[in-house]
């Protein structure tokens, strides 16, 4: 493992033979061997030939067996349980992230894309800077402070306080890039105070901004006049250093072998040290685009437009990068491995409400008179350095044409009507991907959805299997069967398909799914330096963890949307945003391959959810009320299973109004922040779906 960098420590687990941790939260559960490969076979029979599934079924039943590999492993995984606070976390986090050699933009980092801003003068688009690092430093206070208010979960288990610790590696880890596997690494403030300074990279050159300065924070116009001086800076062309920042583009190993390079040189080091330990970058772009569409912004969140635009104008290892574009092209790029989506949603709905309801404080206050100068951070590049920065250069340019994107936002309806059908919005949505992907491409593939596990100690997600059987009885009678099938049979497959991907969701939320068990399953054999068992070696599990389609749900109260690239180099990535009328969709895609277009997707995808609410509409219209008296019944007895109609007009229009108003308050007042269960984004599938009354919404 490699060396951290001086104050910082490895992410890991603390050793609890408790079963509820010091913050209250259970140990996760493990699931009984024969629950989840029972499930397995249940998830994977509909996407095998019949062939392949006779044979898969055979080699877990072997695996299954009284004494046989799987009882031996299970038993040692119950005895990690109970060693570990997270039986999982270690085995999940190398899995999902740190063992993935591919580059980090695109394929790895999710990016939260902001409304286009109207900057007139170059100048607001520094105060605009300025404002946001103002409410950076306002946030981190309150994570310094474990001031945070405590997320609770809403729906199924209403109530249940959810795990905090993702949030306060925000500004305090990094991702050390290493020959075979990736270090997450934080700081440990407990050593020595924690670095009180931000990266402001600025024309492919990086700055050192010290936000405190003579023991006392900077205000907004110390801020603006820092950020003044590095503009100028950055203009002096005699000074200028080659896009260091392009080389944490390339593939991880590739990356780690450069910065080995970078390593022999004294002054090397020390810039590499100023970057690992900052809170966060601020990227100053310049103007790129003529015309910033949602996908053109999109796009050059994700990769910076390559070496000819914003593309070296990045540190991709640090986990928060705000983009501020001159051209009001802005947002911010996340690195995946300490915090799931919901994490940077709250952080980037806390800054954009702070920045709406705090006027910029620019006025005349007490200043720190004759405010040093920001520092350029030095790089000595030798004539490897500057082979290894044209390979980069060229890998990220390939990326660039490589990406396919399609940012949609679909007008016909959104959530409220789907809450009227008496169907969770998600699985909704879900069922229409579903769809989309079989008028395109004439088959299931399995399919990421990510669940928030946070219920539990050192909680991150496990993966809800939208391809259901359930869903492929749907869509094949909304494709094959369309003129044989009447509409009421239609009606019961698409409730069915629901039903189904509701259970599997309560399943992965309360820590019962498959893959993270079959995951610790596999790893433990390693660690035993046993024979990969036969199980993982099926073909079944290559093709069930090849996740073709990678969906996830990421709602905000605040106008912003989040995109992600495909997982696999024939697939999809599908991040949604449900509002009460409208449905924000970033698909994404590769253009070299063949199969595959984020545009015919789209088009698939909204013909579906026409589709899908004609059908509604037709049923509905003539069994309105034998349903009502139905779901008045079942809510009577199980109040815990379906309740999709307890959202009421007011809170809606509560909603709504938040949304203008953004009261800065909401992260100050515990009562008012009670946040759902959520399933997340993961860049391996990074979803993220806000579960909310028995569903998610």
């Amino acid at each position: 493992m490699p060396l951290c960098t001086a104050n910082m420590a490895v992410l890991d687990q603390d050793t609890s033979k408790d079963l509820v941790g010091g913050d209250g939260l259970p140990k996760l559960p493990l699931p009984a061997l024969k629950d989840t490969l029972d499930m397995y076979l249940r998830c994977m029979k509909h996407l095998l030939t019949e062939e392949q599934f006779n044979k898969t079924q055979h080699i877990v039943k072997e695996f299954g067996a009284p004494g046989g590999v799987g009882e031996l492993l299970q038993s040692k995984l119950m005895e990690r349980r109970e060693n570990k606070a997270n039986w999982v976390y270690d085995y999940w986090l190398n899995d999902m992230y740190l063992n993935n050699r591919l580059a980090l933009p695109v394929n790895s980092s999710p990016v939260m894309v902001f409304p286009l801003q109207n900057f007139r003068a170059p100048i607001d688009s520094l105060r605009f800077a300025a404002h946001l690092i103002s409410g950076v430093l306002e946030y981190k206070t309150l994570l310094d402070a474990r001031a945070l208010p405590l997320d609770y979960a809403r729906g199924q288990l209403a109530g249940t306080p959810l795990c905090m610790e993702q949030y306060y590696r925000l500004f305090t880890s990094y991702r050390l890039p290493g020959p075979e596997r990736d270090t997450l690494v934080a700081q440990e403030s407990s050593v020595m105070p924690e670095p009180e300074h931000i990266i402001v990279a600025c024309k492919n050159q990086f700055f050192v901004l010290d936000v405190v300065i003579n023991f006392r924070r900077l205000n907004e116009r110390d801020l603006l006049t820092q950020l003044e001086k590095i503009a100028r800076m950055a203009d002096s062309e005699e000074e200028q250093l080659p896009p260091i920042g392009l080389l944490t583009s390339d593939g991880r190993t590739e990356w780690a072998e450069s910065r080995s390079v970078l390593m022999r040189e004294s002054t090397n080091r020390d810039s590499l040290d100023m970057i690992e330990r900052c809170m966060c970058l601020v990227c100053l772009d310049e103007a790129t685009e003529p015309e910033l569409s949602d996908s053109t912004r999109a796009m050059l969140m994700l990769h910076g437009g390559g070496v000819a635009k914003s593309g070296g104008n990045r540190w991709y290892d640090k986990p928060m990068q705000f983009v501020v574009g001159a051209d009001g092209c802005c947002g911010v790029v996340c690195e995946h491995s300490p915090f799931e989506g919901i994490v940077l949603v709250q952080c980037t709905e806390y800054l954009l409400k702070y920045m709406i309801g705090s006027p910029s404080k620019l006025v005349r206050a007490a200043s720190v008179s004759e405010l040093p100068a920001p520092r350029r951070l030095r790089w000595k590049c030798t004539p490897e350095i500057h082979k290894l920065l044209a390979s980069s250069s060229d890998k990220l340019q390939r990326l660039v044409k490589n990406l396919d994107m399609n940012v949609h936002k679909f007008w016909d309806y959104g959530k409220e009507f789907i809450k009227k059908q008496k169907m969770s919005p998600d699985a909704f949505i879900q069922v229409a991907l579903q769809l989309a992907y079989y008028r395109c491409h004439g088959r299931p593939v399995s399919t990421y959805e990510s669940a928030s596990i946070r219920r539990f100690q050192e909680g991150r997600v496990d993966n809800i299997r939208s391809a259901t059987p359930e869903a492929l009885a749907f869509v094949k009678v909304m494709t094959e069967g369309e003129l044989s099938t009447n509409d009421t049979e239609k009606m019961e497959k698409l409730r069915g398909a629901i039903t189904a991907q509701t259970k599997y969701t309560i399943l992965a939320i309360t820590g019962m799914a498959i893959d993270n068990h079959l995951l610790g399953l596999r790893e433990i054999a390693h660690e035993l330096k046993m024979e990969k068992p036969e199980i993982f070696k099926d073909k079944a599990h290559l093709i069930s963890n090849q996740f073709i389609l990678s969906t996830s749900q990421v709602p905000t109260t605040v106008e912003m949307f989040c995109c992600y690239g495909p997982v696999l180099p024939n697939g999809y990535g599908a991040c949604y945003n449900p509002q009460s009328d409208h449905i924000i969709f970033s698909v994404s895609s590769f253009h070299e391959s063949p199969q595959t277009s984020s545009t015919a997707f789209v088009k698939c995808l909204v013909q579906g959810l026409l589709d899908m609410k004609d059908l509604c509409s037709k049923c509905n219209f003539s069994s309105n009320l034998t349903a009502q008296r139905q779901v008045q019944t079942v809510e009577t007895h199980t109040q815990t299973e379906i309740n999709w109609q307890n959202k009421t007009p007011q809170r809606t229009a509560d909603l709504t109004k938040s949304k203008q108003t953004l009261p800065q308050v909401l992260l100050k007042t515990p009562d008012l922040t009670k946040v759902e269960a959520q399933t997340q984004t993961s860049s391996q599938g990074e979803a993220q779906a806000i579960y909310k009354n028995g569903g998610k919404s």
